[in-house]
């Protein structure tokens, strides 16, 4: 009995010293102030940032820093990235060095435009295919689709829906985007953190590569230089072309907050096209800051096709430099829309 109160005791003091040490842990004697409302600050306004000197010491200088960058008290923001973004502040005292930080969110400062289409031709499209990406290389339309089992690699005949090509992933990776570039296709997995990498007139596969940060994969797209990669959250990640590995990140803002969901994506004149998971929308977002600048109501589209128990969501934009047109199609969708982008 006395060893299971010794024990007890021992046990309680280890509480409170634990309590003890949690209680004597450092306050910082600096805080930033901004001028952002409840956190929140528009690109198009000047983020001035304070230091707030709790125990009124003798400061000798301050620097501030955004994502590793030096800014200055005063802040035009039309350069910066939306989303949140963290201040750090290195503030000198007294022979001293105290570092603070504080979060902001940067919203665009315009609503999206809003776009709807025409349909210019209607194709027929495989009704079994899950579709997770398009995209046109050299006139030829080539499509990557998901599901366990089922997930394939694709060059078809976007006229007539003849598959040309195909190559079915192993058991055990969900198929989703891919991309093409300097005579390679990309292919994501989802939840793999595996990526493919094939050559363009064989189809054989020539490497893999991992993830970095981004904990699962969507949709791809390219601007000839770079690679996006997006992972169903609000970041698109910067994928050196070379190595593949996750550089940076944009977040897809509007003027109200961010937007969740971006999958297949499409790089159109200058532009990133993105299907939202589960939307019936496209946005279209500024590949520099994250900006949502319009969105593409798609909506009426999957009503045209054949409705059928496996009827899934709209997914898959592909835009074909040869006509100037966009492609869109959907989940189990029979039918493979060239349209043109109309605004409201």
């Amino acid at each position: 009995m006395n060893f299971f109160k010794s024990l007890t005791i021992i046990f309680l003091f280890g509480i409170l010293f634990s309590c003890g040490s949690n209680s004597n842990k450092k306050k910082s004697n600096f805080n930033i102030i901004t001028n952002a409302d409840k956190g929140n600050i528009s690109i198009s306004d000047t983020l001035n940032i304070t230091i707030k000197n709790k125990q009124n010491h003798s400061i000798d200088s301050v620097s501030y820093f955004i994502d590793g960058k030096a800014i200055q008290k005063s802040n035009n923001l039309a350069d910066f990235k939306l989303g949140k973004q963290t201040i750090r502040a290195v503030v000198y005292y007294d022979d001293k060095k105290e570092e603070t930080s504080s979060n902001i969110t940067i919203l665009n400062d315009l609503p999206p435009k809003i776009y709807t289409y025409k349909i210019i031709n209607e194709y027929p499209h495989d009704i079994t295919s899950y579709t997770q990406g398009i995209e046109f290389f050299n006139g030829n339309l080539y499509e990557s689709t998901g599901q366990y089992k089922e997930s394939k690699l694709r060059q078809v005949d976007y006229k007539t829906g003849e598959v040309i090509k195909n190559i079915d992933l192993a058991d055990e990776y969900f198929g989703e985007g891919l991309t093409i570039l300097n005579d390679k296709i990309y292919q994501l997995t989802w939840k793999e953190s595996t990526g493919f990498v094939y050559d363009i007139n064989t189809f054989d596969k020539l490497s893999s590569f991992k993830y970095g940060n981004s904990k699962e994969g969507w949709g791809l797209c390219n601007n000839n230089n770079q690679i996006y990669k997006s992972d169903g959250t609000e970041k698109i990640w910067l994928l050196n072309p070379e190595t593949l590995v996750e550089q940076e990140y944009i977040q897809v803002y509007t003027n109200k907050g961010k937007i969740v969901g971006i999958n297949e994506m499409e790089w159109v004149n200058g532009s990133i096209y993105a299907n939202r998971y589960q939307k019936d929308g496209v946005a279209i977002i500024n590949p520099k800051n994250g900006a949502v600048t319009g969105v593409i109501d798609f909506k009426p589209l999957k009503a045209k096709v054949t409705q059928h128990q496996g009827l899934d969501v709209l997914n898959g934009i592909a835009f074909n430099p040869n006509t100037n047109t966009l492609f869109v199609t959907g989940k189990r969708w029979d039918k493979l829309f060239e349209v043109e982008i109309v605004e409201k």
